[in-house]
């Protein structure tokens, strides 16, 4: 089987359920930028495999979401109302929930936040601070295309949190590495 099929080079694309659509629709660009976050996730992982102290709890955490992430990119792929819809598991409450408890359990992992801090660090860190920006647009993707059609909206909830976690990664992954955070200065207050 080859990997082109050709069937994109007019600009189409198809969602799940057969239906043709332009590769710059907004389903399109909602699902892609959670394809975009998925990658960024896998170079974290990868910083987090070459670290000195790699964490094998952060990379099955990471592993975990980038399998929900291709969840979440079928759930954004397929139209409601299709009959293509009970072949795929919607994102829901539960998922959201789940991803609340990662969220704490990280939380905890780092000294409590008092400032904005700068997105940086290991590298296995910064790569997570890409990372919560692309889930950042992913949502906000999300929530155009909730303003255009009808879409599964735990998804944006999902995608939310999601950036919160990352965040959260980020910082716990600095606090185990000994590593103290940079904080904003305000322009002026040096």
């Amino acid at each position: 089987m080859k990997l082109y099929t050709k069937t994109g080079d007019g600009g189409q694309t198809g969602l799940y359920g057969a239906d043709r659509v332009s590769k710059a629709h907004i389903r399109v660009e909602a699902y892609g930028t959670v394809d975009e976050l998925n990658s960024a996730i896998g170079l974290a992982r990868a910083h987090n495999g070459r670290s000195h102290q790699p964490h094998a709890a952060l990379d099955a955490d990471l592993e975990y979401l980038q399998n929900a992430l291709f969840d979440v990119g079928a759930d954004l792929a397929t139209r409601t109302g299709t009959p293509y819809e009970k072949n795929l598991s919607r994102i829901d409450a539960q998922d959201v929930a789940f991803i609340e408890a990662m969220i704490d359990r990280y939380a905890d992992g780092a000294p409590p936040i008092r400032n904005f801090v700068h997105p940086s660090g290991t590298l296995t860190a910064s790569a997570l601070h890409l990372a919560r920006a692309v889930a950042r647009r992913a949502e906000r993707e999300v929530i155009r295309l909730l303003h255009e059609e009808e879409a599964n909206e735990q998804v944006q909830i999902y995608l939310n949190r999601v950036s919160d976690l990352l965040f959260a990664m980020a910082r716990a992954a600095n606090h185990a590495a000994g590593l103290q955070e940079e904080q904003w200065a305000v322009k002026g207050r040096r």
